[in-house]
């Protein structure tokens, strides 16, 4: 039975003779690309080791997992959680060790409050990692606006890399809160950031009024009871764009559903924005391995005339 997770606990191994403190993913089986393994996800965070399970495994699988995570943990992590996240409401336990008051996701120079207890999601999300590199590199000097921003991992970057302003937009505010703590863990002052607590359709003008922007990120939720869904309201975002942007802005519009593809993202915004060159798609992090990309992120240059 040990052997189903041999691929999980060889990687493991791998990453705990590594003490940079970066946050990785030591294990993808969301990707589809461990048959068999495919309800389980493994990252390290530099203190501790946070292992999800998204659906049920028999209760002896399970002992196996548990057990070979913690062995291989031992003294090189200070804490190893589980969160079930099949279970509402989601449930986390600790395998192994002591979990700090506070625990931050290293990624580069920059660091990202976790929430590890009580919530779905960690609150930060590694696997947009590209996408800060790529606004990081061309932001310096610039005002960026972050729609649909959580807790502002994008501003984060934006900001250590130079932007003037940065603009967040989400309509959930405990989650903008933790935007600017985020910030504050970076020594960031707060002259030009703003912290939006809107629903952004029905605050346009108001978003509008603050710019024009240089740089912009779209990374809406793939589906929002009440507030988004991709298939319709992507399209409808799209189209009021232009309002929004100066000539020659950087776009980069995400996605982050497995069902739908590339080809949804780029045919809906060579439709929906004609004054738009579409660059191309970033590539994915190495250590988020998937036969169909979940997350989308792709690179576009405003090139019509305002």
């Amino acid at each position: 039975m040990e052997s189903e997770f041999k691929p999980v606990l060889d990687a493991l191994s791998d990453a705990l003779e590594c003490d940079d403190g970066q946050a990785r993913r030591v294990f993808h089986g969301r990707g589809g690309c461990y048959p068999g393994l495919e309800w389980l996800t493994l990252d390290d965070f530099g203190e501790g080791l946070w292992l999800v399970l998204f659906r049920e495994p028999p209760p002896a699988l399970e002992q196996v997992l548990v057990a070979g995570v913690t062995a291989l943990a031992g003294e090189r992590r200070q804490f190893a959680l589980m969160q079930r996240r099949y279970r509402r409401p989601t449930e986390v336990e600790v395998l192994w060790g002591q979990v700090p008051d506070a625990v931050c996701a290293q990624e580069g120079e920059l660091r990202f409050k976790l929430q590890l207890e009580g919530r779905q999601n960690t609150g930060y999300f590694m696997d947009a990692s590209p996408g800060r590199v790529w606004l990081a590199d061309r932001c310096a000097g610039k005002r960026v606006l972050n729609l649909f921003a959580y807790t502002c991992a994008f501003s984060v970057a934006a900001r250590q890399a130079g932007a003037t302003t940065v603009v967040n937009v989400d309509m959930a505010k405990a989650a903008l809160r933790t935007g600017r703590d985020n910030h504050r863990i970076n020594g960031h002052s707060m002259d030009g950031v703003e912290f939006l607590g809107y629903d952004i359709f029905r605050s346009w003008k108001r978003i509008r009024s603050l710019g024009p922007y240089d740089c912009l990120i779209v990374d809406p939720p793939s589906f929002q009871k009440g507030s988004f869904d991709a298939r319709k309201d992507y399209v409808r975002l799209l189209r009021k764009v232009p309002e929004l942007i100066s000539d020659q802005a950087e776009l980069l519009f995400c996605l982050n559903a497995p069902y739908l593809d590339e080809n949804f993202l780029q045919e809906m915004i060579a439709d929906a924005l004609p004054d738009v060159e579409i660059v191309g798609f970033l590539p994915p992090r190495a250590d988020f391995p998937e036969q169909m990309p979940a997350l989308k992120m792709l690179h576009c240059r405003f090139t019509g005339q305002r």
